[in-house]
C-alpha cells in the first residue's frame, strides 16, 4: 500500500518510519513549512507539497494526518471522502461532535481509520492486557494513572498552550493517553469529576489535570496528568481483586519500561512477584501502524478506532464543560 503524510513535525517523522519499517511506499508529504515536507520526503521518498489537497487526491491508500489539534477533523473528514484509508493522530478532534460525521463516512465507505493511541501497542501494556483477559486479577476494583512531563524554555508560547489551536491543554495532551487506556481496561465510565488548574505555565489552557472517573458498577480510574512533573515520568497501575499490575516509563527520557505482577496469595501478606521489562527501542508506533494495515486487509475498525477516540473525547468534553464556567 501507499502513504501519504500530511503534518511532517516529529510525530509525522515518527509515522514515516514506521511505514516504512511495514514496507509501506511514502509518496505524498505535505506541511505547510515546505522545507519539512522537503526534508522528509528526502529521507523516505515522494513528493513534497505544502497543500493537503495535494495529498488527497494523490493515489496514497493511507494517509497520516498529524497537525495541529484544530486542524484534525476537518481534514479527517475530507480523507475519508477521498477514498482514504486513515491514521489520524490523536485527540482526533477538539469535541468528540467534531468526530462523528469522520465515523459515520468511514462506515459508509468501508474505510479503516486508526486514532493515534499508541501507548495501548507499548509491550508493557499489551502484557498488561494479557494478564487482564487472562483473569490473573480476578475482578478489577481501579486504575491509577499518571503521565508528565517539564515543558521547555518558551514552551508557553507553542501551539499547545493556544486555545484557539490546541482546544485545551494537558488534558487533551497526555491526559487523553490515560482516558483512552481507562476505558480500555475498565469499559465506560458514568461519572466524571476534574479539576483543571495552571500552576505554572502563562497560559489560557490547564497545565494540570485531576480526574476521578467511575464506571456504572463503582470501579474507579483516578488519573493525573501534568505539564509540571519537571523529570518525565509515566505510571499506571490496575489493581483487582486478585493482585494488581504496575507499569512505570515508556523508555527513552521516561525510563525504563518495564512491568510488574504482584499475584496476592492464599494467606496475603507480601505477594508473589513478576516483573518483565523492556530496553529495546520504542516499537509501538509501528505495531500500531500494523493495527491499522491489518484492519485495511481484514475490512473491519482497528484497534482504538474513532468510536473509541470519540468517547475519550465525550469525558473531555464534559471535563471542559464543568470547568469553564
Amino acid at each position: 500500500m501507499k502513504l501519504g503524510i500530511i503534518g511532517c513535525g516529529l510525530i509525522g517523522q515518527k509515522r514515516a518510519q514506521a511505514g516504512k519499517k511495514l514496507g509501506l511506499e511514502l509518496v505524498s508529504a505535505c506541511d505547510l513549512n515546505i522545507p519539512a515536507a522537503q526534508d522528509l520526503a528526502n529521507r523516505f521518498g515522494g513528493q513534497a507539497v505544502n497543500d493537503y489537497r495535494d495529498v488527497l487526491s494523490s493515489d496514497a491508500d493511507i494517509l497520516v494526518v498529524a497537525v495541529t489539534h484544530d486542524k484534525l477533523a476537518q481534514i479527517a473528514l475530507e480523507a475519508v471522502k477521498a477514498g482514504k484509508h486513515l491514521l489520524l493522530e490523536k485527540p482526533g478532534a477538539v469535541t468528540s461532535w467534531a468526530l462523528e460525521p469522520v465515523l459515520e463516512e468511514a462506515i459508509e465507505r468501508n474505510l479503516s481509520v486508526k486514532v493515534g493511541y499508541n501507548h495501548r501497542f507499548h509491550p508493557s501494556l499489551q502484557k498488561a492486557r494479557e494478564l487482564v483477559d487472562q483473569g490473573a486479577l480476578g475482578q478489577l476494583m481501579y486504575v491509577r494513572g499518571r503521565y508528565g512531563h517539564g515543558g521547555r524554555l518558551g514552551y508557553e508560547k507553542e501551539w499547545r498552550m493556544r486555545r484557539e489551536i490546541g482546544g485545551g491543554g494537558e488534558l487533551l495532551d497526555q491526559g487523553s493517553h490515560l482516558i483512552d487506556l481507562s476505558l480500555w481496561f475498565l469499559g465506560g465510565f458514568a461519572t466524571v469529576q476534574a479539576q483543571l488548574p495552571n500552576y505554572y505555565w502563562k497560559a489560557d489552557v490547564e497545565d494540570n489535570a485531576f480526574l476521578l472517573l467511575t464506571t456504572s458498577l463503582g470501579q474507579c480510574a483516578m488519573l493525573h496528568a501534568t505539564w509540571t512533573e519537571w523529570k518525565n515520568m509515566f505510571s499506571f497501575e490496575i489493581v483487582g481483586q486478585l493482585g494488581k499490575i504496575a507499569i512505570d516509563g515508556l523508555g527513552g527520557s521516561y525510563g525504563p519500561e518495564q512491568i510488574a505482577y504482584h499475584k496476592m496469595l492464599p494467606e496475603m501478606g507480601p505477594p508473589e512477584t513478576v516483573i518483565w521489562q523492556y530496553p529495546f527501542p520504542d516499537q509501538s508506533w509501528e505495531k500500531e501502524f500494523e493495527e491499522l494495515t491489518k484492519a485495511i486487509d481484514q475490512k473491519r475498525q482497528p484497534q482504538g478506532g474513532l468510536g473509541e477516540a470519540i468517547e475519550v473525547l465525550r469525558l473531555i468534553d464534559i471535563v471542559y464543560a464543568q470547568n469553564r464556567k
